[in-house]
């Protein structure tokens, strides 16, 4: 008789209906949250619970197996839904958040939570990432990816899967028949050969140098142009890049630390490059407007070597613009990448990419100058003598110094400058020396053309931008 009630009871325990409580939104597994100034983070979460109207929703937080936070009330169940916080979670992680109800022994996990900084890519094809997928950066657990189907994955090369985005405006630009998902999308995926950009390799160097977690949303779309880019198209939402972006900027958090901007190469045409600078820096302006944060970083890179000779003036017109918009734009920074190696004729290669990262960095981190940045070029007794600012030691060059041209008041450039070197007394100066005079309106250059040989940088690897013409004073 025993054996029947007991069998009896058993049963009843197994048809009983479950109480169990579900996590549906808040923080999903893999996701990173901005940390605040003061280093820390609310974890907002929400679900549902039937048949426990009332009662609190406790959580435990761990990391790698240690107890951080035991289990506390977080939150309460109104009808058959709760909503919870996990307050002032400190910059660091993976987390483990175990969730239950006050007295069910059922829990439910939300897995490899971050704290830390989110920052967005954006732009063309540089940012997009096109170098060769060999060699690339490894993936590390405090760097996680936003990805174009708004999921929370650890980072991996490539970061951008164009093809499976969300926002149609990717499909559409690329004039995809369909969205790919499933098999098709993994055949894609499986099938690619290059892929690998700057922004992984950007977030691993931050996270070695400071330890802090971080978030990537990559939102690049490769051969694009500011007025594809136009603010004034977020009402289109992902049917636009700008509202694309902003959605996702939206689904992450709607705050973040800074943005990755590398664009320009689609701008060097006779229509646009006269009005490049302008439409950059009202781009700036309406994104720091949108995303509510009006001091928002923004880190950019001034396009670098083309393989082609159509519009050359363009081309340099743009990278001069870019190099004065860095005065002109609070709380931004610009990189250098003329004196980098391609994987084509026109894409930084990876390896590259990861120099790259580490200046961008440098600007992010403020650890040392921005790089060298021209000031001023004089001639005196046959030598043009270069003079630069925030050089981080002192110039260098890898090999003969190479990279600067001499032109004439038409812009022609002249044959003049039969040795380049760095002057030994003074660590900011190089020396350009001269056969012969210089003509009136005479003017220096470095990097003038699409594809130049550029070699000079600072003992921090920041390397002197595109610039000029310059007018070379004889006083």
């Amino acid at each position: 008789m025993k054996h029947i009630v007991f069998s009896l009871f058993v049963m009843a325990a197994v048809v009983a209906p479950a109480q169990t409580l579900r996590v549906t939104g808040g923080a999903v597994d893999e996701q990173v949250f901005q940390r605040d100034k003061g280093g820390i983070a609310d974890i907002p979460l929400r679900g549902t619970a039937s048949g426990m109207d009332g009662k609190a929703v406790e959580a435990q937080v761990s990391r790698k197996h240690i107890l951080l936070r035991d289990w506390a009330a977080v939150g309460r169940i109104a009808g058959d839904k709760w909503t919870a916080v996990i307050k002032a979670l400190p910059a660091g992680g993976p987390y483990r958040i175990d969730l239950r109800v006050s007295g069910s022994p059922a829990v439910e996990t939300v897995n490899n939570i971050l704290v830390g900084d989110l920052w967005m890519l954006a732009g063309q094809s540089n940012m997009e990432g096109v170098g060769d997928l060999v060699n690339v950066e490894m993936p590390h657990e405090l760097v996680h990816s936003f990805d174009m189907t708004d999921q929370w994955i650890i980072a991996e090369e490539p970061l951008h899967t164009l093809p499976a985005a969300i926002d149609p405006v990717h499909q559409a630009i690329r004039k995809l028949p369909e969205r790919l998902t499933g098999e098709k999308l993994r055949l894609f995926v499986s099938a690619r050969r290059k892929g690998a950009g700057l922004g992984l390799p950007f977030a691993v160097e931050m996270v070695r140098r400071t330890g802090v977690p971080v978030g990537l949303i990559p939102s690049a779309h490769g051969g694009t142009s500011m007025d594809q880019w136009d603010p004034a198209l977020k009402s289109k939402g992902g049917h636009s890049l700008y509202g694309g972006m902003l959605r996702r900027f939206q689904a992450a958090g709607s705050k973040i630390t800074g943005v990755l901007w590398y664009q320009g190469e689609s701008d060097a045409n006779p229509k646009a490059s006269p009005v490049f600078q302008e439409k950059f820096e009202r781009f700036v302006q309406m994104l720091r407007e949108d995303f509510a944060q009006p001091d928002l970083p923004f880190y950019y890179v001034q396009i670098g070597r083309h393989v082609n000779t159509q519009n050359v003036a363009e081309w340099n017109l743009v990278q001069e613009m870019q190099r004065k918009a860095e005065s002109s734009i609070a709380h931004s920074g610009m990189a250098a990448a003329v004196d980098f190696s391609l994987d084509d004729g026109i894409h930084v290669g990876t390896q590259d990419h990861k120099r790259l990262a580490r200046r961008l960095a440098n600007l992010a981190l403020g650890q040392g100058k921005r790089g060298p940045r021209p000031v001023s070029a004089t001639f005196r007794d046959g030598i043009v003598r270069v003079e630069f600012a925030d050089v981080n030691g002192k110039l260098r060059s890898d090999g003969r110094l190479s990279g600067f041209s001499i032109h004439g008041a038409d812009g022609a450039p002249l044959p003049v400058i039969f040795k380049m070197r760095l002057d030994a007394a003074d660590p900011n100066a190089a020396l350009l020396h001269i056969g012969g005079k210089l003509p009136d309106g005479a003017t220096l250059r470095y990097g003038f053309g699409k594809d130049p040989y550029c070699n000079l940088r600072d003992e921090l690897d920041m390397a002197a931008p595109v610039f000029g013409p310059m007018v070379i004073s004889t006083r």
